[in-house]
């Protein structure tokens, strides 16, 4: 038995096996094919039919029994489809592709490749064909999720050229309070929101907080100052335009405003610096929410939340005809009023303390406000609000050559609150006078802002340590 067993020849192939594999392999690969999402039918060189799947049938509309040894030169003549690219590509032994129309008048993109040998004659043609108006629906999708990407690519960019620092609302005024307890119910609404104050007092961190507490948080949330937009350039900026619109225009095109903030908010600052020719195209925006790129005739719905805001007085523009009053009426849904600094005083000393802990964590200082300069802010009336508070202590943190802050500059300060203030002072070497009640609270005082030095500025730490609430530690402070 060894002996015979090494005698077979190892090579020598089973012809029942071989035969067996061959049927499976057929079957098997007509199995692939009928499951291709194509359109599939092979022919020989002079383009008999050897293959079809069902994708093909349906395309020629015969069953593959009716179709497998027919030519291709009688499917054209018997009307199945109107030209053969596998014709085209055995004549010109390369890769042909078009659009073929069924008898049943249904367009199909079609490829036909020629396979050739060592010797390069052609052994077959496989053709693939596909439904045009799937084709184009898929075409269609596929642009329309790269228009998505690129909107929201835009938008990163756009974004990225922007002052992201965390900004958060300080509240512990009851004006603001109020506000915020008002803004955070509006939030979750599409409602038009007009914000209206003085230069510096936040209406751009409101616009963000009240996005941030919508339903389109996930969103883009963009800001615009429209007085930064020069006159010429407005309406390609808020609409966009299309490749060769004008001269000087990216090749590529370009989204506008109202694209890249689809589905999210559109924050419009300084709404009273539009030229009238602006406000009617944004109006009619508003009112119909359909944007065109410029050179562009294709209509884009536009999806967007809108917060405007102004330090100007609207109504005695539109008396003057500088705003139009359509455009106010339809932006003037819901009126925010932010209160200037100087009727918050409770917020002044936590802005100051929240300014003073970024720089301090930005520049790794460790340098906190005497008892001098947080009185002085509480006297002085800031006419830039909380921008201008923000400059004075990054001005005082950068020039001060010691870790105690004074707030001495006699510009911004009236020199009768400045020499109250040095007389006012306590002092750990004075002679105390008047009634017990002034005395302990000139202690109080010295003792609060002794603790706040400690405790670096942290109005949290410095509360725990004097065993009170933070609100009655801002009281106490701002009261002094």
């Amino acid at each position: 038995m060894t002996t015979a067993h090494s005698n077979s020849k190892p090579n020598q192939q089973n012809p029942l096996k071989d035969n067996l594999r061959k049927t499976f392999n057929l079957y098997y690969l007509q199995q692939i094919i009928d499951n291709s999402s194509d359109a599939i039918f092979v022919t020989d060189e002079l383009a008999n039919v050897l293959l079809v799947n069902a994708g093909m049938v349906i395309f020629m509309g015969h069953k593959p029994e009716e179709m497998i040894g027919s030519n291709a030169i009688d499917l054209v003549r018997e009307g199945i489809y109107d030209w053969s690219p596998t014709l085209k590509a055995i004549k010109t032994r390369s890769v042909v592709s078009g659009n073929v129309t069924n008898k049943r008048g249904v367009k199909f993109m079609v490829t036909s490749k020629p396979l050739v040998d060592e010797n390069g004659n052609i052994v077959m043609v496989i053709t693939n064909a596909q439904n045009k108006e799937v084709f184009d629906d898929y075409i269609t999708a596929l642009e329309k999720e790269r228009t998505t990407v690129k909107r929201y690519k835009t938008a990163v960019e756009y974004l990225s050229e922007v002052d992201l620092e965390n900004k958060k609302i300080v509240a512990e005024s009851p004006q603001m309070r109020q506000i915020m307890k008002i803004s955070k119910v509006i939030a979750i609404t599409d409602s038009t929101v007009m914000l209206i104050g003085e230069t510096g007092t936040g209406k751009e961190v409101m616009a963000r907080c009240i996005h941030r507490n919508s339903l389109r948080s996930k969103e883009p949330f963009i800001p615009v100052n429209c007085a930064a937009i020069p006159h010429d350039l407005l309406e390609s900026e808020f609409f966009g335009y299309v490749r060769g619109a004008f001269t000087g225009a990216n090749p590529q095109g370009k989204p506008g405003l109202f694209e890249i903030a689809d589905k999210g908010t559109l924050f419009l600052d300084e709404i009273a610096e539009l030229p009238l020719s602006m406000q009617s195209k944004l109006l009619r925006v508003l009112e119909s929410s359909e944007v065109q790129r410029l050179g562009d005739t294709n209509i884009f719905q536009a999806n967007v939340r809108f917060i405007a805001a102004t330090n100007k007085d609207l109504k005695e523009m539109m008396r003057q005809k500088l705003f139009r009053s359509d455009l106010y009426y339809r932006l003037n849904v819901i009126p925010i009023t932010l209160p200037p600094l100087r009727e918050r005083p409770e917020d002044i000393l936590t802005f100051a303390l929240k300014f003073l802990e970024e720089l301090n964590r930005k520049y790794a200082f460790r340098k906190v406000f005497s008892s001098q300069a947080t009185l002085a802010f509480q006297n002085y009336s800031w006419p830039g609000n909380v921008r201008e508070l923000r400059n004075v202590i990054e001005r005082l943190v950068i020039t001060s050559t010691g870790d105690i802050l004074n707030f001495e500059d006699h510009s911004l300060i009236d020199r009768r609150i400045h020499l109250e203030l040095e007389e006012g002072l306590p002092e750990t070497t004075k002679t105390y006078q008047g009634t017990l009640k002034s005395v302990i609270k000139t202690v109080e005082d010295a003792y609060i802002n002794q603790v706040l030095i400690e405790c670096g500025g942290r109005v949290g730490e410095t509360a725990r340590r004097l065993g009170i609430h933070r609100s009655m530690l801002y009281r106490k402070t701002i009261n002094r």
